[in-house]
């Protein structure tokens, strides 16, 4: 994971920065370690930081539809207050702490479509540049990978996955946007669910497990969504029957009187509802990409080389289109 840029609103002969992150996934909560590589131009300068962004690729719902855009979510700042010299190289290490709610990139190292990317600000004598965006993959927490093991093991297949702008009310959320992961139903749940989207909100101690089932309507009941919560300790892990707690889970939802919009008890599981700008929860493929898991596990897989060609153009797209916008940014 390498990105080298020379610094455009830093001017022809300015210093250059190559930053390399550690190679692997990474995990929620956990150290991204890596090093950002400098070298002087045609003259020393005075660098006054470096800071290191986390920018993922959201989708926000608005009254005219939906839009995509990048979210800064974290920044960092790693160095600063000295002076390079001309065609010095210097090499700054960096370990940075993740926030929890980082969201999961990869599963089994299967590719999910979620786009994270590392990027470095330099900040030269009162000129500021952006380098390149550098890909960041994070891998699941014990838990989150317990319960998506769970549900595969109980016949759900995955859709998509994509990241949404806003807040799920009645959580400790603390990011500005959450992850969804829309599964397909299980066979015994087929005639009840057309889905379920699970959003997992990771911190220290637990991961709140945030459950929406869309319910099919039948001939005397309407369809509708029901909503559940549920938090589980990172302790426990390794020591729950998880097909049988999520088989629990679901049932609750399918069992539960919810119509779209009503935020009530659903047993005793709280509900919850969504703020921040967000009337309803969207429905089907998210960013070009279908995940298919095997009737028993999540043993994931991109399904034909056109929507894995998808999602490789998706993403290239995205990096490309954050060079062309912040490249060349003075403050």
């Amino acid at each position: 994971m390498v990105f080298k840029k020379l610094l455009g609103s830093l001017g022809v002969g300015g210093p250059t920065v190559d930053t390399v992150l550690q190679p692997g996934a990474v995990v929620p909560g956990g150290g991204l370690s890596g090093e950002v590589r400098l070298k002087g131009g045609n003259a020393e300068a005075t660098i006054e930081h470096i800071t290191l962004e986390l920018v993922a690729r959201v989708e926000a719902e608005h009254e005219d539809g939906e839009s995509e855009g990048a979210v800064v979510f974290e920044r960092f700042t790693v160095a600063g207050g000295f002076v390079l010299g001309e065609g010095e190289e210097r090499a700054v290490q960096f370990t940075l702490t993740l926030p929890w709610e980082t969201p999961v990139t990869e599963l089994y190292g299967q590719d999910l479509g979620i786009v994270l990317g590392v990027r470095t600000e330099l900040a030269v004598s009162g000129a500021r540049d952006k380098g390149d965006l550098d890909r960041l993959t994070v891998g699941p927490l014990p838990v989150q990978e317990a319960v998506l093991e769970a549900f595969g093991q109980l016949g759900f297949g995955f859709r998509s996955a994509d990241l949404e702008l806003g807040h799920i009310g009645g959580t400790g959320q603390r990011l500005p946007f959450y992850q969804e992961i829309e599964l397909a139903p299980a066979p015994q749940y087929a005639g009840r669910i057309n889905e379920v989207e699970v959003t997992f909100l990771a911190g220290p101690d637990a991961v709140e497990i945030v459950l929406e089932a869309d319910k099919r309507g039948g001939l005397f009941s309407g369809g509708g969504d029901s909503l559940g919560r549920f938090t589980v300790g990172h302790h426990e892990a390794h020591s729950r029957d998880w097909a049988t707690e999520v088989d629990g889970w679901v049932r609750s939802l399918a069992e539960a009187r919810a119509a779209h919009g009503t935020h009530g008890a659903y047993g005793a599981h709280e509900a919850y509802g969504h703020d921040g700008g967000h009337a309803e929860h969207r429905s089907g493929p998210g960013m070009g990409t279908v995940i298919a898991a095997g009737a028993a596990g999540v043993a994931v897989g991109v399904v034909g080389g056109l929507v894995a060609a998808e999602v490789v153009d998706e993403v290239g797209d995205f990096f490309e289109g954050d060079e062309e916008e912040e490249g060349g940014d003075e403050d």
